[in-house]
């Protein structure tokens, strides 16, 4: 086995099994929380048992190529009884001849030893590679167990915020058209007024249940992670107030040089091709001779035989077996050959997955970066609306803002309350998915962004 190969294997083994460890093991949170339902997900996510089962099947990759190397010994037994009737053309009178009926048995052992099979080298080196991929690939799925967990958990507070702020909107359109009924009948107000209200209530509560459905279409979607409804989810402190940090480093470029070193994606995909390339050399070992060693041991007894009297025998063989293939119809060259293209198309997919991962760190760290700049913004916006809203209300006591004014301005503080929730959340899983790019996401990450949410009273 490739030393470098073992060190790998067991750094991936001890990194990708730490994770899914630390995320089993880490302190106690309330019930429903973010790191909560990940710790559920590890145990009932079908998509994160599919790739554990996976990796499980993997690992006997291994024993399987170290058997190769090791002595193949098999035994075997015979039990017979044999009836003849036998008669010789011309008398012999020294000779017996007529019926004979008698039992035979016997037992052997064979055991064959490799000695020169060039083809198990490689195929021992495949599955050390095989091992270390299926690792890559059990700690690339618990990062997207954690992804997908902070998505859908952000979602349905997302739509549950949404909720919120429609039922805010009913009420305060519910007590504008109150008042607009009551301008109407002492006179103060027209009609116009009493419908315009009236049409904007009737929208918001169409809204409110388009909502409600939504929320119960987001909470089936954590259902299918944890295998149960989820319950009250914990939700952020001090809305409007959670600061978050930019990357680290804040440059673009690095971290997509960390991602072609670190990405599990790319560590897959490498593995993909060193397996095509150990592939090529172990159809063109099928050109060289195998060299074994063999030996056996028979016993066979029998109690009879056409002369008469019984037998034992007693063998032991021992010996070199040397087998050179000659022509085998040009199968052994076609696999090279096929070989061969599959190791470029390897090629071709890690290329692809380096230039794919780049791509998606940049995004990433672009969508990170302009969601801080918009959460910015967006404070400002709804401090800004909120002043507004409050000097259009003076103003409709005064006689200068009517009663649509008033709505309209309510209805932009809600709209900029509600983009910055989103903003808020939709860059919190950015940063998840940002070091997920470069391999870096653990538990830890869940854990400090769990630690922005406090129970529902």
């Amino acid at each position: 086995m490739n030393g470098i190969a073992t060190i790998e294997v067991k750094k991936m083994r001890l990194k990708a099994l730490g994770w899914v460890l630390l995320g089993l093991t880490s302190g106690h949170a309330a019930a429903d929380d973010l790191i909560s339902i990940y710790r559920e997900g590890l145990q009932s996510d079908p998509v994160f048992a599919a790739a554990r089962s996976s990796y499980e099947a993997s690992k006997e990759k291994l024993p399987q190529g170290r058997a190769l190397f090791l002595p193949n010994v098999s035994g075997n037994a015979t039990a017979n009884y044999t009836s003849e009737d036998f008669k010789y053309t011309q008398p012999t009178p020294t000779l017996p001849q007529g019926n004979e009926r008698w039992p035979s048995w016997g037992a052997g052992i064979n055991i064959t030893q490799p000695i020169l099979h060039l083809q198990n080298n490689v195929v021992y080196d495949q599955a050390t590679i095989l091992l270390v991929q299926a690792q890559g690939q059990l700690a690339f799925a618990a990062q997207d167990l954690m992804i997908r967990v902070a998505q859908t958990y952000f979602d349905v507070l997302l739509a549950e915020y949404e909720l919120e702020t429609v039922k805010a909107q009913k009420a305060a359109t519910a007590e504008q058209l109150a008042q607009a009924k009551r301008n109407f009948q002492v006179g103060t107000a027209t009609i116009t007024d009493t419908y315009d209200a009236q049409a904007r209530y009737d929208l918001v509560v169409a809204q409110e249940i388009t909502d409600t459905n939504d929320i119960e279409v987001r909470r089936s979607a954590l259902q299918q992670i944890i295998g149960r409804p989820p319950g009250p989810l914990a939700k952020p402190e001090g809305k409007g107030q959670i600061t978050l940090s930019p990357p680290e480093p804040n440059n673009a470029e690095a971290w997509v040089q960390a991602a072609y070193t670190n990405s599990l994606q790319v560590q897959i995909a490498k593995a993909n091709m060193d397996i095509a390339i150990k592939e090529v050399e172990r159809n063109r070992a099928a050109y060289y001779p195998t060299l074994d060693a063999v030996a056996s041991a028979t016993y066979n007894q029998q109690n009879n035989s056409q002369l008469g009297i019984g037998q034992k025998l007693a063998q032991g063989v021992v010996g070199l077996q040397l087998n050179v293939p000659l022509y085998t119809g040009g199968a052994i060259s076609s696999r090279v050959r096929e070989a061969i293209a599959n190791k470029s198309k390897s090629e071709q997919d890690y290329e692809n997955s380096k230039r794919t991962v780049a791509q998606n760190v940049r995004q990433s760290f672009l969508a990170v970066n302009t969601g801080l700049a918009e959460i910015g913004a967006l404070r400002q916006a709804v401090a800004s609306n909120q002043l507004s809203v409050d000097a259009t209300k003076l103003g409709q006591e005064v006689g200068v803002r009517t009663q649509v004014d008033v709505l309209n301005a309510q209805q932009l503080l809600y709209s900029a309350q509600r983009d910055l929730y989103r903003a808020y959340y939709v860059t919190i899983v950015g940063q998840l998915k940002l070091k997920q790019s470069v391999g870096r996401l653990t538990p830890v990450d869940l854990e400090n962004v769990n630690r922005l949410l406090r129970p529902v009273n």
